[in-house]
């Protein structure tokens, strides 16, 4: 079966299969403007934080290719990049994206999309990589078999460059024989898990139920549920890390049950920049998308939604953080630099 291409470069444009349309339509989306690639990011077109960091390279090259057909000045260029820069606050990857590739600018638009490429190349090894140490790590720590995996948005595929980063580890799980059930959180309001997760699992042929978010917590206390592997948009220097909102809840509940709490994500997420968890900025979105659905409201007419995109778990209630160079236990005396730098002793 072919991987899914969530992100990819033709025909002189960024094109993108379209996760708003998913799992009805498959339907791919063709960005050949600064205004396209903001659109499709803020819309959710694409999302996951390593997906967003190829997004960001390829959206360089596209801001070159329109600067060049409409004339525009270098400061013009600037900003415009910036603006693709900026487009979603929260996950780090897209501007880690856009810095990689940017001093190739100089270069021209070949160098740019070359470097574009080899970020793609090797974000899809390390989610391979990531995704063995992960389920070694699991294996080692959790005595039943076979596993009964809880994951709360989407981390597959489809929020990457391919293969997956936490569904990264349930696919390698799977493919050691090791997965029982996966619980994939519905994931309100935008249901990434039952629409996407729940998606990938039938692809691959993963057992799978889909759950209310709320019954999460009752699932984990329950007993059904022998660890949950979640992704990141970011992590703290402290070990923190911000994901889909409803993750802290995961964590809180894993942490009553005592069963291992995993959060997977490539070392770009890692923001030694950010001393903890509270210094993330958390992405706030159209109240909206918490009243209503495909444009049908089922709140009562003026109710006003509160819609805080992503939430932050502290490192306290995180059992490891797995990058594709090092598996870190927060609070033990391995540091959160060595998700980045490799180091393990």
């Amino acid at each position: 079966m072919a991987e899914i291409e969530a992100v990819a470069w033709r025909d002189d444009a960024l094109v993108l299969l379209d996760q708003t349309r998913l799992p009805g339509d498959e339907v791919h989306l063709a960005c050949r403007s600064v205004d396209d690639v903001v659109d499709a990011v803020r819309r959710l077109v694409v999302r996951g934080a390593p997906a967003l960091g190829a997004v960001g390279a390829y959206g360089v090259a596209v801001a070159m290719l329109q600067a060049g057909r409409e004339g525009w000045t270098a400061g013009r260029l600037s900003a415009e990049v910036d603006r693709v820069r900026d487009a979603r606050p929260t996950a780090v990857n897209l501007a880690w994206g856009v810095d990689r590739v940017r001093p190739f600018i100089a270069g021209g638009v070949s160098a740019v999309i070359a470097e574009a490429t080899t970020l793609v190349a090797e974000d899809t090894a390390a989610n391979r990589a990531l995704s063995r140490r992960g389920a070694d790590w699991i294996e080692a720590h959790c005595v039943r078999r076979p596993l009964r995996v809880l994951t709360h948005c989407n981390t597959g595929a489809l929020a990457t460059t391919g293969w997956g980063t936490a569904f990264g580890i349930i696919r390698e799980l799977f493919d050691r024989g090791e997965i029982e059930r996966v619980y994939a959180d519905e994931t309100r309001p935008l249901l990434q898990g039952a629409r996407l997760t729940a998606w990938e699992c039938a692809r691959h042929g993963i057992p799978y139920v889909v759950q209310a978010d709320g019954a999460a917590a009752s699932t984990i206390l329950r007993g059904l549920v022998d660890v949950a592997v979640i992704g990141a948009d970011r992590i703290a220097r402290n070990g923190d890390t911000a994901n889909k909102i409803g993750s802290v809840g995961v964590a809180l509940a894993c942490h009553a049950a005592g069963i291992p709490f995993v959060v997977a994500a490539p070392s770009s997420t890692v923001d030694l920049s950010t001393a903890t968890g509270a210094d993330i900025e958390i992405e706030l979105r159209d109240g909206a998308e918490v009243t209503a659905w495909s444009g049908v409201a089922y709140a009562p007419e003026g109710a006003q939604g509160f819609n805080p995109a992503f939430d932050v778990t502290p490192a306290a209630y995180i059992s490891a953080v797995v990058t594709e160079r090092a598996v870190v236990e927060p609070g033990g005396h391995v540091s959160v630099e060595a998700l980045v730098k490799g180091e393990t002793s």
